[in-house]
């Protein structure tokens, strides 16, 4: 099963993919997409470290997601997030096809594991659009991954100011039957 959590920042969707996580009862392991890149990026890691239950099992991966969702053995898995992580595959010098496709792989690997997979990502499409090419760039390529997991999943949630909204499952699809979402 794949849960898809997104919301802007600050809006209470780590927490909220936590507990979703953890509901199953059974063993979990976080995989962390962040890199401490300035002092500050490695205070909100240490903090995040420390919040997390000390049963969980932590795996740190910034770029090779798909082959590190592979190797997780326990039952409930969590991906925080995607939005760093494609922030990390720009920053790698990957072009969007090649982003895309690893996007797809995460996903492919996602339903096939056993057991929970619970994704979180940022939803930056609300905002103004960005002054400069790179921002709008990654605006851009955010929202294609976030449509591709929103459709790979059997439940799909909103945070808006801590409370969630549910998105998925719903009575129609989102997209018709011979309509992917967008891609470059």
């Amino acid at each position: 099963m794949i849960v898809f959590v997104t919301g802007g920042a600050r809006s209470g969707k780590s927490t909220f993919a936590e507990r979703r996580a953890a509901a199953p009862g059974e063993a979990v392991t976080y995989l962390a997409t962040a890199q401490a890149f300035d002092a500050e990026m490695a205070d909100r890691i240490a903090r995040h470290r420390a919040d997390r239950p000390a049963e969980w099992l932590t795996l740190e991966e910034p770029l090779h997601v798909p082959e590190a969702l592979e190797r997780v053995s326990t039952p409930t898995v969590l991906l925080d997030c995607l939005s760093l992580w494609v922030s990390n595959l720009l920053l790698e010098g990957l072009s969007d096809p090649a982003a895309l496709a690893c996007a797809d792989a995460l996903l492919a690997a996602a339903r096939a594991r056993p057991g929970l997979t619970v994704l979180v990502s940022n939803e930056v499409g609300f905002g103004i659009v960005p002054e400069n090419a790179l921002a709008r760039r990654y605006r851009d390529l955010l929202g294609w991954v976030n449509q591709r997991a929103a459709a790979a999943s059997d439940e799909a949630w909103l945070l808006v100011s801590g409370l969630p909204l549910q998105l998925k499952p719903m009575s129609f699809p989102p997209h018709s039957p011979a309509k992917e979402p967008y891609a470059p």
